[in-house]
């Protein structure tokens, strides 16, 4: 069954995410911990070199979160991807999926399941709203199409 989607990598630890992250974001380069520490500095992260080396030697497993933000500053995605129990994986994953099923015809409406006392988050509410509006426009488009195809007299 190829559903078209390429199945996320299992990452589970701040090393294979880490690792993941370089080969992604570096594609062949060999990626010092001087440079990855100065790119992390540049956009106002903080983390040394011996310290990242460190991270892809498996030799650091839980860091602190300025360290994860730093991580997420250099490779330019949400630092709460290297969280140990990361949902943002899961996310980007149920994510990808929703716009294709919408792409397809798929997707009918939506469902909010597993939401805790706050509800949806701002973005994910203001992208559905979003979608849902673009349908709508583009529903109205073909309908006011159709209503002025009729020849005047």
């Amino acid at each position: 069954m190829d559903s078209g989607m390429e199945l996320a990598p299992k990452l589970r630890t701040l090393q294979q995410k880490v690792e993941y992250m370089v080969e992604k974001t570096f594609p062949s380069q060999k990626i010092s911990g001087r440079v990855f520490a100065k790119l992390a500095k540049e956009r106002g992260g903080s983390l040394s070199h011996s310290y990242f080396s460190n991270i892809l030697a498996g030799k650091v497993t839980q860091p602190s979160e300025d360290i994860l933000k730093a991580l997420g500053l250099g490779f330019g995605v949400d630092w709460r991807f290297f969280k140990e129990e990361s949902e943002v994986i899961d996310d980007v994953v149920a994510g990808l999926q929703f716009l294709a099923k919408r792409r397809t015809g798929e997707m009918s409406g939506l469902a909010g399941r597993g939401l805790d006392e706050d509800g949806l988050p701002p973005e994910l509410l203001k992208f559905a709203l979003s979608l849902l509006e673009d349908a709508r426009g583009r529903r109205s488009t073909t309908d006011g199409a159709t209503a002025h195809s009729e020849p005047e007299q």
